[in-house]
């Protein structure tokens, strides 16, 4: 079965493409034909790719910023990165690639606003409000004991909003891209009991992908 997630979210900063890079290497570890797009002028995770090593899972770059093109024949897995501040229009254009839509946001009064306004937006569109297109929200880089992150919470509760996936700041993530790698590759290597809680924390998200997809 195909499959494609699209992540994004307006504001910037919010952790958009280490989580699509973390969902490409889950997918592709789990040996799916993987296939990561990049809509961004920046080419962030055309950029972790290319520092990707040659042992690790394969993933297959697309470049996306002109226009969204056609996934390679087989590909099994999609991850779509779309960079911040992306018109509602470009956006519901990519949404007609996509099964799931992934929403980061962080535990900021400022990021709680710009999503929820954005969030509001995306029920707009069709396949969405009809229910055909499902919405996974993620609380990003939460620390133990941080009082935002329990703002985060109990905003999108007030909102109606249970996230899908609670994902802790940690280092490791940035350690591992600068050689192109993610959370999941550590399964196939040493020091893969460092990223084990890490892991636990977006089974959760993996899970509710799938669900959505087979609905």
């Amino acid at each position: 079965m195909s499959l494609s997630v699209l992540v994004t979210n307006t504001k910037g900063g919010c952790g958009k493409t280490t989580i699509a890079t973390t969902l490409a290497t889950a997918f592709a570890v789990a040996g799916f034909k993987t296939a990561l797009a990049d809509v961004d002028r920046q080419r962030s995770s055309l950029g972790w790719l290319a520092t990707r090593p040659a042992t690790a899972a394969p993933i297959t770059g697309l470049d996306w910023r002109k226009a969204a093109d056609s996934k390679p024949a087989g590909t099994q897995r999609l991850v779509i990165d779309v960079p911040a501040g992306l018109r509602l229009g470009h956006v519901q254009d990519l949404l007609k690639s996509a099964d799931v839509v992934i929403v980061p946001v962080l535990p900021s009064v400022f990021d709680e606003r710009s999503t929820s306004r954005f969030l509001e937006k995306l029920e707009s569109i069709k396949p969405i409000a009809r229910g055909r297109k499902r919405v996974l929200v993620v609380a990003n880089r939460l620390r133990p004991r941080q009082k935002a992150a329990q703002h985060l919470l109990e905003h999108l509760a007030e909102a109606g909003l249970e996230p899908t996936a609670r994902l802790a700041e940690r280092t490791l993530y940035g350690e591992l891209a600068m050689g192109g790698l993610g959370l999941f590759d550590l399964d196939q290597r040493r020091d893969q009991r460092r990223a084990a809680a890490g892991r636990e924390d977006w089974l959760p998200l993996l899970a509710a992908i799938e669900r959505a997809a087979a609905r």
